[in-house]
């Protein structure tokens, strides 16, 4: 068979497998929400030269935004993944986008720097909300396909990342900053209704402790407001309060064995620094091509879009190569390539030269589809979004203190240095990863 046909083949069993039984515009409406979830997330670091000149802060300062803007969305993940287990993921999905058209007009009409930043925290907040209902949503929807279907909708939000940027700054240039981030409100609107409609309800524990309490056939509280059923010690408890408490406890003892899996602990260690060079990263990407490289804020935009870009190519290859050769060695891999990239970029002029190290950098972004499909495999489905959430709120507020970091660097004239750091925190994730054990092993 000739490379075309093979290729046209695999591509009708991936959309087959990723749009059969109906699962097709769920998985749209995830990835649309994650869009712009992620695209917009990536649009304010990009703006930062724009938004710095109304507001004149340090590197730092903004550093210390951008902080708040991933922290505010990681400390938002446990809540996120334990709510996944009593809402649902169509509730979430559908609330984290709403409150981000909210926070959307917050950035549109502060006047202050302060009030930027509450707008910020509002944006992390909301967005946090978005991460862990998708990934037990797609687990839940395509079981053994979950890396493609991980895969696509993290392609999307690289796509995202790479297209809305430098939309942002042109549109900058009509209605400012300001009503650039203001025109995302009505998209995120259109985007909760439609992950409202097509994301499939599911049994949540509330629902099954409801049910159960229809159903039992135990005698209920007595008029007086004691229960009064058998094993009762006097105390006047409930007994659904009782049962609620112990499997409080037992979740809560389920998510910490699955915590301190030696498979999930060296994978969160990997993906965990990995984050931490990406927001150092992707916080000053813009402004270090506009002070050190020279580039106008518009191109040096399109060399931030170009980085995700990258991702998104590399992102749609990484489930299928992770099922081929293992997780941790298409992460080490991974972790690896994007050393080159972050030690040669101080090193490199020109807009041709730059535009291909952000290219190269953007390989790095296919960590998360492979990192993500891992370690939510591994977790327990009676408490995957809690273990999850958890997971997520520990790597991701590490991770948000990247940003401080390289700002501060820059503001002592040691953006090169910064990179240096960055490039050297990649080979440990890569060192780290290659100790990651295949995801079936004892």
């Amino acid at each position: 068979m000739s490379v075309v046909p093979r290729l046209a083949s695999r591509l009708r069993r991936v959309v087959s497998l990723l749009g059969g039984g109906g699962r097709g515009w769920a998985l749209v409406a995830i990835a649309s929400g994650w869009f712009l979830v992620l695209g917009l997330r990536f649009v304010v670091p990009g703006l930062l030269p724009v938004i710095t000149d109304e507001f004149p802060v340090s590197n730092a300062t903004a550093g210390v935004a951008i902080t708040l803007l991933w922290a505010a969305y990681g400390a938002m993940q446990f809540p996120a993944g334990a709510l996944v287990d009593r809402l649902g993921e169509r509730t979430l999905l559908t609330a984290s986008t709403a409150g981000a058209a909210l926070a959307m007009v917050g950035f549109a009409l502060a006047p202050t720097f302060g009030l930027f930043l509450v707008a910020t925290l509002a944006f992390g907040a909301t967005s946090g909300l978005f991460g862990p209902p998708r990934g037990t949503a797609l687990t839940r929807l395509y079981d053994a396909g979950d890396g493609a279907a991980f895969g696509t909708v993290l392609a999307m939000g690289s796509v995202g990342s790479a297209l809305l940027p430098p939309l942002a700054l042109l549109f900058t240039g009509v209605v400012g900053w300001r009503g650039a981030l203001g025109l995302a409100a009505p998209l995120f609107v259109l985007v909760a209704v439609g992950l409202w409609l097509a994301v499939p309800a599911r049994g949540t524990a509330a629902a099954e402790r409801a049910v159960r309490a229809r159903t039992d056939g135990g005698a209920g509280p007595s008029p007086g407001g004691t229960a009064s059923g058998p094993g009762d010690s006097g105390t006047g408890a409930d007994p659904d309060e009782r049962d609620e408490t112990a499997d409080l406890r037992e979740r809560a003892a389920t998510v910490g064995r699955a915590m301190r899996s030696r498979r999930v602990v060296v994978a969160v260690v990997g993906t965990t620094l990995m984050l931490f060079v990406f927001q150092g990263l992707t916080a000053f990407f813009t402004t270090y091509l506009v002070e050190q490289k020279n580039l106008a804020e518009s191109t040096a935009g399109a060399v931030f879009g170009l980085l995700f870009l990258g991702g998104a190519v590399s992102q749609g290859s990484g489930g299928a190569l992770a099922r081929r050769y293992g997780h941790g060695r298409i992460l080490a891999v991974v972790a690896f390539t994007g050393v080159l990239p972050l030690a040669v970029l101080p090193f490199v002029g020109g807009l041709v030269p730059v535009s291909l190290v952000a290219v190269l950098l953007g390989v790095r972004l296919s960590v998360g589809p492979v990192a993500n499909s891992y370690v939510v495999a591994l977790l327990p489905p009676a408490v995957r979004g809690t273990a999850w959430g958890a997971i997520r709120t520990a790597f991701f507020t590490v991770g948000a203190f990247g940003s401080t970091v390289v700002g501060a660097m820059a503001d002592r004239g040691l953006f090169a240095e910064a990179f240096l750091l960055l490039a050297a925190l990649s080979a440990l994730a890569g060192v780290a990863y290659l100790f990651v054990p295949a995801r079936d092993a004892d």
